[in-house]
């Protein structure tokens, strides 16, 4: 069964706001996404887009890397059991 939490409807401003209750675990800044459904109100966190790894630093860190050339990215088709092992090709 959900926890429920009873909050109160303030003026702020030209705004109304509602007071969240800390057991909730809600920081001050973090941001909200509110729905309304048929006068029902959900709300969550919203989503936080995942960060990229930066791997510029490390290219000149290694003397002998290169890039791959195109020619380098093609792969021969190989035929593999269920195993993962290569098959013999006659």
């Amino acid at each position: 069964m959900a926890k429920e939490y009873r909050a109160k409807v303030f003026k702020s401003g030209n705004s109304v706001a509602l007071r969240l209750p800390k057991a909730l675990g809600l920081n001050d800044g973090d941001e909200m996404l509110l729905r309304e459904e048929a006068g029902k109100f959900a709300f969550e966190p919203v989503p936080v887009a995942r960060k990229k790894i930066d791997l510029t630093g490390i290219y000149g860190s290694i003397p002998d890397m290169k890039l791959l050339t195109d020619e380098d990215r093609i792969m021969e088709p190989r035929d593999l059991d269920w195993d993962g092992a290569l098959l013999n090709r006659d």
